[in-house]
């Protein structure tokens, strides 16, 4: 099995975080540095930052949705010690995020120590769309609204077609819902950039069918028993 799968099985972080550990020459098997694509098996010995990692005898996979406030990080850890989601559990589980939200932005984030369902939630191909509320400076075109929908050339290429909605155009402001598949970073904020109506609020809603509804910012739930279903059925 691939490295970042294998220690993202056994909930040591995301296969993202674990990529950039290797990229930072943190992670070795066997004394070697590695690479992404490597395979290791129980036999290897794997070390972290300097650290043997061991895999967890038992661990009881769980699943929570929270409503991220402003000014605290995507993260499970944060070297110059600022607040994490992690920190706003409270389970002594080792818990990672899926998927990231910058740190000005609220909403729903899934955090987790099953592996399983990272990829699936995330990557593009897997079709589950991240609806996001949207407040707009400027009173934003129609025909702007679908250039954003029909996909916008950003400095990391063109963006995947959305699902948009004009919500309310009043007084120099806009408010729209928008829905995408993909997962660049601040790419929300940035797709409204490129048609010069900046965001001024973000929040997002839903991550495919789980909706965070009347869930307070900063609080959080475990997902039922039919959303878990759901992400392992994606």
């Amino acid at each position: 099995m691939r490295i970042n799968k294998y220690l993202a099985q056994n909930g040591y972080a995301s296969r993202r975080e674990i990529d950039k550990l290797i990229e930072r020459n943190e992670i070795k098997v066997n004394g070697e540095p590695v690479s992404p694509g490597q395979k290791v098996t129980e036999k290897d010995k794997i070390t972290i930052k300097g650290k043997p990692f061991e895999k967890p005898k038992f661990e009881k996979k769980v699943y929570f949705l929270l409503n991220k406030p402003k000014g605290v990080l995507s993260a499970s850890k944060d070297d110059r010690g600022r607040k994490t989601v992690v920190d706003l559990i409270d389970t002594t589980e080792r818990l990672y995020p899926i998927g990231r939200l910058d740190s000005e932005t609220e909403g729903a984030i899934i955090l987790t120590n099953d592996g399983d369902i990272f990829n699936k939630v995330i990557h593009p191909k897997g079709e589950v769309y991240k609806e996001y509320y949207a407040v707009l400076r400027g009173e934003i075109k129609d025909k702007e609204l679908s250039r954003v929908a029909k996909g916008v050339i950003l400095e990391d290429g063109l963006t995947l077609p959305a699902r948009t909605k004009i919500l309310k155009r009043d007084q120099g402001k806009s408010e729209v819902t928008i829905s995408i598949r993909e997962g660049r970073n601040r790419q929300v904020r940035r797709m409204f950039d490129a048609v010069k109506c900046p965001v001024i609020y973000l929040r997002r809603d839903a991550i495919g069918k789980i909706r965070i509804g009347n869930l307070e910012v900063g609080k959080y739930r475990k997902l039922t028993s039919e959303e878990i279903k759901y992400l392992k059925s994606l």
